[in-house]
C-alpha cells in the first residue's frame, strides 16, 4: 500500500517553477535585478519584479514584456526607484505570468 501511495505522489503534477531573484544591485535610484526562471515562451515566463520596503510597501515595479527563453539568468534595471532616506534594507520579489508573485523575498542590505 505504501508503494502505491509513493507511485501516486510521483506521478502527480510537478510543482510550479517560480522565478528566482539571483542578485540585486542598487546605485542611487537605479535597481538592477538578475532573475532566473525556466521560461517556456509566451505561455509561461517571468513577467516582472518588485522592490519593497521593510513594511511591504511597493517602491517600484519592473514589468517584463516578453519571455527570456534563451537568456537565463537575465538582468533588467528600473530607474527612479524612490528609496526613502535612512532605509537600510529593501526586498525584491519576482513574478511569472502563470504562478503570480513568488513568496520568497530577496533581502538587500543597503548599508554595505
Amino acid at each position: 500500500m505504501r508503494c502505491l501511495a509513493l507511485i501516486a505522489f510521483l506521478a502527480g503534477p510537478a510543482f510550479a517553477d517560480v522565478p528566482v531573484v539571483e542578485a540585486v544591485t542598487v546605485n542611487g535610484s537605479n535597481v538592477s535585478v538578475t532573475l532566473s526562471h525556466p521560461d517556456t515562451g509566451w505561455d509561461h515566463y517571468a513577467d516582472g519584479w518588485e522592490v519593497l520596503d521593510a513594511d511591504g510597501n511597493s517602491l517600484g515595479i519592473r514589468e517584463l514584456a516578453h519571455p527570456h527563453v534563451n537568456e537565463q539568468p537575465f538582468t533588467r534595471s528600473l530607474s527612479g526607484v524612490d528609496i526613502p532616506a535612512g532605509t537600510t534594507t529593501i526586498f525584491v520579489r519576482a513574478r511569472c505570468n502563470v504562478d503570480g508573485w513568488s513568496e520568497t523575498l530577496f533581502e538587500v542590505d543597503l548599508t554595505q
